[in-house]
Order: C-alpha cells, then structure tokens, then sequence
C-alpha cells in the first residue's frame, strides 16, 4: 500500500514540506492546474511537480486528475480532437514516471456539497450535503457560487452547456465513456499509465444530468467496456458509501481482487437521514463506514496500489480549502497506517 497525499501546487496553504513530515508519506497527488481540460501539460510542469516532490523525500507518480473536456463526455465531433490531447498528455505522464491518473466522466459538475463550512458540535467544519437544498438549487441562476461548481464558466457558457446535455441520457454516455475508453487504452497499455475512474459524487443524478459511476452494477459495465488491466477505478469510500446499498468492503474485494481497483480514497462520512450526510473525521466510531473493515477488505485481495485519506474536517483553526487541510487529513493518513500496521501484524506479518 502507497500512501499518499493530495497537493494543489505552489498555491496550497499546505506545503510539500508539511506533507513531508507526515509519517509514512510516500506519494504525492496532483496535476498542471493552470492548464485548462482540453489543452496539453507542458513536459516542463510535469518535470518542475516531479522535481519539487522529490526535493522533499517525495514522490510524483500518481495524477489527479487529467479532466476530461465535455466535448467527450457529449460525444461532439470535436471530441477526438481533445482525446488525441488526452492522449498526448498520458504519453507525457507516463514518461514523467507517472502510472495513475484518476479522473472522472461527470458531466458539467465534479462534487457537490450543500455546505462547504457547517459547524460541528466540537467546533470544527466540514463539508455536508443536504437533498432538499441541492434541489432548491437552479444551476441557471445565482453567482455560479455553489460547492463543487467549476468557477470559470460564464451564466451563458453554462446554460449553453446544460442545453447540450438535454440529448444525454445514461445510455448516451455509457457510449461515450466507452468511445474515450477505447481511444485511450492503447496508449496507456503502451506508456504504463492505468487510468482509475473515481465515483460520481454523490452517486446519483443531479439537475437533470446522467451519472454513471454510482453502484456495483455499473462499476462491473464500466469495466467491461474495455478489459484491460489498465481500465480501473478510484475506489472512493466516501462517494461510493453515501449509499448505503453500495457495501464497501464488499467492492474492495470483489474489484480489487479482481486487481482492477488502482487507488482508494479512504475517508469515512455518516449518514443523517434520506440522502442527506456529512463527513467527518476518518475512525470508524465518527461516522457510518466501518474504516477497519474497508482497510480489511484492501489487506485481504493484497492491495499494493495508492491511497490517500480523503476529504478531512477544518480542525484547530484551520484556514484554507474546504475539505483539504493539513490537520485532519494527516490525522486521517496516521488512523489508516495504524489500522494497516494492525491488520498486518494480525495476519503474521511485520
């Protein structure tokens, strides 16, 4: 198991030198962020992220994520356009010394929260969701403002966005995701990159938008659409268990033993009622997931692949990204190194 640890570039309130000091810290998670989807990574970004990991004791092989242009996702004509780009930038990943990217197929929004900052009892804030407010919410109006929005559209650029996606249904982009998977899969056969699709968050459909990428069912169609050893999946707890049908260990085991699961997302949310949730810190006792289980179910199937704790809680103080602060998150990498230590010695290992 790799452990690892998400940084947002130069501009991260939490250094590689902070992330460094993390015991156990083997990875670092990250992208050309100034580069917008559709464009090529400069090999001199990728180099320059590699450089300043390793100066720090760390190591720059695992991307997320290589965002996919909606163009795709709609299946334009321009699409193979933008999966020739894609693919450039495996090729330059990969001769980087890169062998993940994470990446997700959902259209127009990544994650949605209802609430980037409630309070909890003990003073901390995380990150909620809460149904009946995301329902109020109407994409077309407002300051373009709401959690997990991508800030750089324009009022007319996301109605004519949405507008195109009146045509695609579930079925219209399972067709797609697979026209993109088999573009790219060669490629990344031939420069040792396995692609890992991370889980629709939340795993249900929103403002009238398909999403896929939400239960065991369609983790297995996703997977058949090209099999490859190099087709696989973020395996998130977090966006997968908000439902509570989706049981996690039992996923880990049945896709990891399958080998087809190249990074977890370990973090731990509890349920409140209906689809509502909030996250919380990663121990087993705080929310919903049994995170002893999870960490079981990765041990059991001989996982070697990357993880990361997942989105933490605003503790102490703290000041920065929503969800990606230093404290809790590392907090969170010790929690799941204990629990690996544990499950290790236990089944006669060191």
């Amino acid at each position: 198991m790799k452990m690892s640890f998400r940084w947002y570039g130069d501009s991260d309130p939490v250094t590689l030198e902070y992330i460094s000091q993390i015991p156990a810290m083997r990875s670092v998670v990250s992208a050309v962020y100034s580069v917008p989807p559709g464009e090529v990574w400069p090999t001199e970004a990728i180099e320059d992220i590699k450089k300043k990991c390793s100066d720090h004791g760390l190591v720059f092989d695992i991307v997320e994520s290589v965002p996919v242009h909606e163009d795709i996702k709609l299946g334009k004509p321009s699409r193979d356009k933008y999966i020739e780009v894609y693919c450039e930038n495996i090729r330059r990943l990969g001769k980087a010394g890169v062998k993940v990217i994470c990446y997700n197929f959902m259209p127009v929004f990544d994650w949605l929260r209802s609430s980037l900052d409630y309070k909890n009892a003990d003073g901390s804030t995380s990150l909620i969701y809460r149904d009946a407010e995301v329902l109020a919410m109407d994409p077309r109006k407002g300051d373009l403002s709401l959690p997990g929005w991508d800030a750089s559209y324009t009022k007319a650029g996301l109605d004519a966005l949405l507008d195109e996606y009146k045509s695609i249904d579930e079925e219209a982009l399972w067709k797609n995701t697979e026209y993109f998977l088999k573009a790219i899969i060669p490629v990344c056969e031939e420069y040792d990159v396995k692609m890992a699709i991370h889980p629709d968050d939340p795993p249900w459909g929103i403002f009238g938008l398909p999403r896929i990428i939400t239960n065991e069912k369609n983790l297995e169609r996703f997977l058949k659409l090209v099999d490859s050893p190099y087709n696989g999946l973020t395996l998130c707890t977090g966006s997968l268990g908000v439902n509570p049908d989706n049981d996690i260990p039992h996923l880990i085991r049945r896709f990891g033993g399958e080998g087809k699961i190249h990074f977890l997302h370990a973090r731990n949310i509890k349920h409140v009622g209906g689809r509502d949730f909030n996250e919380t810190a990663h121990k087993t006792e705080c929310g919903s997931l049994d995170m002893y289980e999870i960490m079981k179910a990765a041990y059991d199937v001989n996982f070697d692949g990357y993880v990361r704790p997942d989105h933490g809680r605003m503790i102490w103080g703290e000041q920065g990204r929503p969800g990606y602060g230093l404290y809790d998150r590392a907090l969170g990498a010790a929690y799941l190194n204990g629990l690996w230590e544990s499950i290790v010695r236990e089944n006669g290992g060191k």
